[in-house]
């Protein structure tokens, strides 16, 4: 966050204003009531000096991730590729969720949805089921790691019972990601309540409750599962096993500025230095 913003809070709760962050101003209410308000009386911005800004750093900090493998980002990439970047992207909450909104380029509005902050693990699914029915013409994908797939797989019936297209790709890391990374990072490895390594398998639980079910562990597996999928008229569950070390980077350490973000490159770097 800019040292030197201005920041305004808009929240229907007094008891929110200042809780996580001293604000500038604060305006208790309504949120779509008070933005029309404030749309009302600002003048249209453009702000182009600060898109370049960012346009500028996008090519000189660009996102990558290792060439070989499949992983979280080829499969966002490939997605983005065969669906000709139309599909409705849906998430669960973690390491995939991230990579959703890296590596997807959205360009239209309401066409990622995701609980974003709120760690809703088991919306992805049921986002998707109401995404497909209200946009039967268009190709739904929730993008889900296997811990959020846990929380509502049943739904996948409720897919089925409706013939919905939608595509379920199971990001199968065989444990919560997004906790391992920050164990592995930031608590030395102490890994608690984080490996799901059960032997439950997708493939078989997704065609029995009516769905189809495939499995890619490659680059060249997954290439050919979603393109098999999109032509299968109802629900699809592609289980695409990566690495269960994969992280999502950039990463900010706990408590620490945007500015201090580091990637992977910086952990290995600081370590030769040693």
């Amino acid at each position: 966050m800019r040292k030197k913003a201005k920041i305004v809070q808009i929240d229907i709760d007094p008891a929110e204003i200042n809780k996580n962050i001293l604000v500038t101003a604060s305006l208790i209410g309504d949120a779509k009531e008070i933005l029309a308000r404030l749309n009302d009386r600002l003048e249209q911005q453009n702000h182009s000096e600060w898109l370049e800004h960012i346009a500028q750093l996008k090519e000189q900090y660009p996102l990558t991730y290792p060439d070989e493998g499949l992983s979280g980002p080829y499969m966002m990439e490939q997605i983005y590729k065969q669906t000709n970047g139309e599909a409705i992207i849906t998430t669960e909450v973690g390491q995939h969720q991230m990579w959703a909104a890296q590596y997807y380029k959205y360009s239209k509005p309401r066409t990622l949805l995701t609980s974003g902050g709120l760690g809703t693990m088991g919306y992805g699914l049921g986002a998707a089921i109401g995404a497909q029915v209200a946009n039967p013409d268009k190709q739904v994908v929730n993008f889900a790691g296997d811990g959020c797939f846990r929380m509502n797989m049943n739904e996948i019936a409720t897919a089925v019972r409706q013939k919905l297209p939608l595509i379920e790709v199971i990001v199968n890391n065989h444990v919560l990601g997004m906790v391992r990374q920050w164990q592995d990072l930031f608590y030395n490895k102490h890994y608690s309540a984080t490996v799901l390594d059960d032997g439950v398998d997708y493939v078989k639980l997704a065609e029995a409750m009516g769905a189809t079910g495939l499995r890619a562990t490659t680059r060249e597996e997954f290439d050919a599962a979603f393109a098999k999928a999109l032509e299968i008229s109802g629900p699809v569950i592609i289980d695409a096993v990566i690495d269960c070390d994969d992280k999502v980077w950039p990463m900010v350490a706990p408590g620490a500025p945007i500015s201090e973000a580091f990637t992977g490159e910086d952990l290995k770097n600081k370590t030769n230095e040693r």
